[in-house]
């Protein structure tokens, strides 16, 4: 199985990509977890984007606030699948900048993009794609998906019990 890198443009997007962290430990993925900064830090940011792939890592999640560089530098880098996670930050137009700075990627750079401060989601779409050539992961985003419908169904029994 490889591993998932999760990295984000500064420390104050820790609590939204915490999500990730914990859903692919849920699954029992190995992460490597890392600041990189695409403003701060570029000549990280270039050998994090040229050798992720040399370290084992399969897929990376991008975490950025503001304009939101971090995710579609990465994927100008990378041959690895990215996903960008827009980070409403204290910088930011209600989050709308960072949406758009890493949904709207030009053709031949793709980052799979996921809702606003959506880093739960993009561990589940990381764990997705390690699964598609890893039968043990695919086993526990089935569980885990089973495991969605059987509490949706509990709660619509209750509400039908309540009447």
């Amino acid at each position: 199985m490889g591993k998932v890198g999760i990295i984000m443009g500064s420390t104050s997007d820790m609590p939204v990509m915490q999500d990730a962290i914990d859903m692919l430990r849920g699954f029992d993925i190995e992460i490597e977890v890392d600041i990189v900064s695409a403003h701060r830090t570029p000549d990280k940011l270039y050998d994090y984007g040229k050798n992720a792939h040399t370290r084992g890592i399969k897929v990376i999640i991008a975490g950025a606030g503001g304009a939101a560089h971090l995710p579609g530098m990465i994927a100008s880098l990378s041959p690895l699948p990215v996903i960008g996670v827009p980070v409403k930050s204290s910088n930011s137009i209600d989050g709308w900048d960072s949406v758009l700075s890493i949904l709207q990627m030009p053709g031949g750079v793709p980052v799979a993009t996921v809702a606003l401060n959506g880093a739960k989601n993009a561990g589940i779409l990381a764990a997705q794609i390690l699964g598609s050539a890893d039968k043990c992961v695919l086993d526990k985003i089935v569980a885990y998906k089973e495991g969605l419908k059987m509490k949706v169904e509990e709660g619509a029994k209750q509400v039908r019990d309540s009447k």
